[in-house]
């Protein structure tokens, strides 16, 4: 069971990273990416992992060692959770990025490495487009100089 779920972690997944990548301008895109549940299938992936793996994962995440980490990811259950908490976040911030960039009108060109990127090495992927945000103002934002608070 724990290698179907591996399996699937990254196969409910790949239809939205398909559609920012290859439909970033289809109508539907849009309204399916919206959605923050599109990681809910990810999620109920990784709860089915790790809730009854409790009593060794939470004793790992509390008081975390690098032993206790190591030793619980080299678990099948272990690296299995690993990954889909992996998935779960990283299309989650792929999301975040997309919807931003289109909000900044970021060229479907520039953003698709960038999801790529946001896939194989989630941070590293963050990292770039928190880079390339820099570069597009949101239309708003365009021409106003920011107030200062307070």
């Amino acid at each position: 069971m724990t290698g179907v779920l591996f399996e699937l972690s990254f196969a409910v997944a790949a239809p939205f990273w398909a559609l920012m990548i290859l439909l970033p301008r289809w109508s539907w895109t849009e309204r399916i990416v919206r959605s923050p549940l599109i990681v809910l299938p990810v999620v109920v992936i990784y709860g089915l992992l790790v809730i009854p793996a409790m009593g060794d994962v939470l004793p790992a995440v509390t008081s975390p060692t690098l032993d206790g980490v190591r030793d619980l990811l080299g678990t099948d259950t272990g690296a299995a959770a690993g990954w889909a908490h992996m998935i779960g976040f990283d299309l989650f911030v792929g999301r975040w990025a997309w919807l931003d960039s289109r909000e900044r009108r970021v060229p479907a060109l520039v953003m698709a490495p960038v999801l790529v990127l946001t896939i194989l090495l989630g941070p590293l992927g963050l990292a770039v487009y928190l880079g390339v945000r820099l570069r597009w103002a949101r239309p708003q934002d365009a021409g106003s100089e920011r107030q200062p608070l307070g």
